[in-house]
């Protein structure tokens, strides 16, 4: 079906969007992205607008490309999202842990969905952009991550170079959307680390069957922290690898560690909005 593309080939942004070329780049520099596939925003718009003979050929082809994973993740990636200009970040939806091949579909048509809403429109009139949006899908394989969180290469608020890391225990969703107080942990350009802020991470996100769960921590591992030195090593030597991937310094990373191995599983330019 034309207009499905696997991430790492995706390279037109104006038909797959910014998130979906920024991960397909990651991907053929070698970074450990996992992998998945971008639905470009005609395919999207029109299987989410009653086109049947589309929606049918898209669920064929998710069911298809989706055999052999058990769950995903399905995220917004927009025409200009993660651009240098405007991140979209947390304003268009994200599905963590969909499973099977109605859930997928039903999934591409909530993102398409998040568009229009009131949050999402209102930050397109704060950036000043006033075109219709046109809105891409990333379909990518879920990680299971014991620890999540996001990573800024250069401090967002001095601007220092460093790298700023929170994290807390399963999904980084617990970070993102502000769900628990998380460890905080900054290291130099030169990979030593400066400041260590144990958290209050009380809750962890997991993946359920069609979803997550939230599940609580022991007060042991609430108080303990979720990341060490080698992870903080491993985060440190990813964000050079991301400098000579995409010839710039600034990344904002959101990343997951399952059994030791880190992942890369989104990256944009840092910017004010």
């Amino acid at each position: 079906m034309s207009g499905i593309c696997a991430l790492v080939d995706a390279v037109d942004a104006d038909a797959y969007g910014g998130k979906a070329v920024q991960l397909g780049e990651a991907l053929r520099c070698g970074l450990p992205v996992p992998d998945g596939f971008a639905v470009s925003h005609d395919v999207v718009c029109a299987a989410s607008s009653g086109d049947e003979g589309t929606a049918v050929r898209l669920a064929a082809e998710l069911e298809a490309r989706c055999a052999d994973w058990p769950y995903w993740a399905v995220r917004s990636s927009a025409v200009g999202e993660d651009s240098a200009g405007a991140s979209f970040a947390g304003i268009h939806k994200s599905l963590l842990g969909v499973y099977g091949t109605a859930a997928l579909l039903a999934a591409v048509r909530e993102v398409h969905a998040s568009a229009t809403d009131a949050g999402a429109v209102a930050y397109r009139g704060r950036m000043g952009l006033t075109t219709t949006l046109r809105m891409a899908v990333v379909v990518q394989q879920l990680v299971d991550a014991d620890v999540g969180g996001v990573m800024f290469t250069r401090n967002p608020v001095t601007g220092r170079e460093e790298r700023v890391i929170e994290a807390a225990w399963g999904l980084g969703e617990a970070v993102v959307s502000g769900m628990v107080t998380p460890d905080r942990y900054v290291v130099d350009s030169v990979g030593r680390v400066v400041e260590r802020r144990v958290g209050e991470k009380d809750i962890a996100v997991r993946v359920a069957y069609g979803g997550t769960r939230e599940e609580p921590v022991s007060r042991d591992s609430m108080y303990a922290p979720c990341l060490h030195d080698r992870d903080l090593a491993a985060l440190h030597d990813l964000a050079l690898r991301c400098d000579k991937a995409f010839a710039a310094t600034d990344h904002d990373i959101e990343f997951a560690i399952v059994a030791g191995t880190l992942y890369l599983l989104q990256r944009r330019p840092i910017t004010g909005g």
